[in-house]
């Protein structure tokens, strides 16, 4: 497994831990954002987190059908998991702002469907996900993701997350910002919000 610090270290090398006012897909605020993109966009050095987060994902998850990614973040990084797994990976994407399956991807009746995304911070995107799993009448054994940012107060998920790397960054509602956000301009990185 890669260590937390040569981790970091890659994040920073790839220009995926940026700084500065972020809003985030959730709405809530940040000092920090992880853009995976930017990781995934070195795939040498990508593989290397991948591999590790594989590792831990077949550690704990004994039977695994289906792996299903929210667009447009986890696509890539469930594409690469579902390689070295050697599992079918799909994806839901929004339309009319809900998720859904589309490209003639479907969930099996009776599936064990694993939910990957890069980053999870509340879950809401991995909740629905969850929903399509549900409506399908599949079975959803857990979640993970290249790094879990969540915290016990904006977590929408109750079942263990198997993440990569746990990264501790405060978020704050848009009436709660620290002065330093105040006086920082606003980024929404995301892409939730693109019209």
């Amino acid at each position: 497994m890669l260590s937390h610090k040569k981790s970091l270290n890659i994040l920073k090398k790839t220009d995926a831990l940026l700084e500065g006012h972020f809003v985030l897909s959730s709405g809530l605020h940040s000092s920090k954002y992880i853009q995976c993109a930017k990781l995934l966009s070195y795939p040498s050095k990508a593989s290397r987190i991948c591999k590790s987060l594989a590792g831990k994902i077949k550690k704990e998850f004994k039977k695994i059908d289906l792996i299903l990614a929210p667009a447009i973040g986890g696509i890539v990084i469930g594409y690469e998991i579902g390689r070295l797994l050697k599992k079918e990976t799909i994806f839901c994407e929004r339309v009319n702002g809900k998720f859904v399956l589309r490209r003639g991807f479907k969930i099996e009746k009776g599936s064990k469907v694993l939910i990957i995304e890069d980053v999870i911070t509340t879950g809401k995107s991995s909740m629905e996900c969850a929903q399509i799993i549900k409506r399908s009448k599949a079975t959803l054994v857990g979640f993970a993701s290249i790094i879990d940012r969540s915290t016990k107060k904006t977590l929408r998920i109750k079942k263990k997350i198997i993440s990569h790397l746990r990264i501790n960054v405060p978020t704050f509602k848009s009436n709660k910002l620290p002065k330093i956000l105040k006086s920082i301009p606003i980024t929404t990185p995301g892409s939730r919000f693109i019209k």
